[in-house]
């Protein structure tokens, strides 16, 4: 299955827009005008098509800001501690993300294209185990 493809439609009939104006770097909230809402649709949707369990919190980045002021008491980088309160993100997006922060909401299609990723080689690698 095509994750780009498959989100594409579920994102363009939620916002009712034509697929050709989603890519994977679009910003789902600051391009496409996304609301609480909509993400809230596109998780209902993502569970339905992809029969996985969405942490939006996590998926979303939705408390990425939060997580950013709670590292000053702590001893670490922005960068690792981003690297471990999202997983499925790798060291070249967190990088990114935090260059843009400034910009407004970071989300962009690609982030959760790697949240369902993330989550089914998971689900594969616990399969495995046991």
């Amino acid at each position: 299955m095509d994750i780009l493809k498959e989100l594409k439609k579920i994102i363009a009939e939620i916002l009712d827009i034509d697929e050709t104006e989603i890519e994977q770097d679009t910003y789902l909230i600051r391009d496409l005008k996304m609301e609480s809402i909509d993400l809230l649709e596109l998780a209902v949707s993502i569970n339905a098509k992809f029969k996985i369990d969405i942490d939006e919190d996590i998926a979303f980045l939705k408390n990425l800001r939060f997580h950013l002021k709670d590292i000053k008491d702590k001893n670490i980088s922005e960068e690792e501690y981003l690297i471990t309160t999202y997983p499925h993100l790798d060291r070249t997006r967190i990088k990114e993300i935090l260059k843009d922060l400034d910009g407004g909401p970071v989300l962009k299609l690609k982030d959760i294209i790697s949240y369902i990723e993330h989550y089914n080689l998971t689900l594969t690698v616990e399969k495995l185990k046991n």
